[in-house]
């Protein structure tokens, strides 16, 4: 599946947010779960992106794959190897693709991390729905107000109607 070319602005690339991502975390294949867990947890990541020695994306190990792969089955983090829990069957972004696009693909294909990558397949970030929707929430934002200002205004003759029952009810009272 393709995933448009976007127009300027709604690509990945031109988020202001996406200049200031932080550095994804990666290893490669045979490094040791317990190694890639320690990285993370000094980090504060929830994942790590395995790439080969061009960095190229070759798979990705989450929480949830240390948790149902490893902790689940009883395996030795000293032992096992990324490659044996990594997930390698990924969707990547490139970085001139449509952001509403890929919010659209994660949410119906129900992951949460994608890595972006050059014409090449190195890896250049690591976005999250969270990512996506810090993106798109102004813009969402903006819809709701424009549907609120349409809604006010589509009720409008009924507070016109409103306010001039409440003036003759007034100059009524008055004479």
């Amino acid at each position: 599946m393709s995933v448009s070319t976007a127009r300027k602005g709604s690509r990945i690339v031109d988020r202001p947010e996406y200049a200031s991502k932080f550095s994804p975390l990666t290893a490669r294949r045979d490094t040791t779960v317990a190694v890639a867990v320690q990285a993370m947890k000094s980090k504060n990541y929830g994942c790590i992106v395995i790439t080969n020695g061009s960095g190229q994306v070759e798979g990705i190990v989450t929480e949830r794959d240390i948790m149902f792969k490893l902790v689940a089955e009883n395996r030795d983090p000293q032992t096992v190897v990324l490659s044996d829990i990594m997930t390698s069957d990924i969707r990547m972004a490139k970085e001139t693709d449509n952001v509403l696009d890929w919010l659209r693909i994660m949410s119906n294909e129900r992951f949460r991390r994608l890595p972006v990558v050059d014409s090449e397949g190195r890896l250049q970030a690591l976005l999250t729905q969270g990512d996506f929707v810090s993106y798109t929430w102004p813009d969402l934002m903006q819809q709701a107000g424009g549907l609120a200002k349409a809604a006010i205004l589509g009720q409008l003759h009924y507070i016109v109607i409103a306010g001039l029952a409440v003036i003759v009810a007034i100059v009524a009272l008055a004479i």
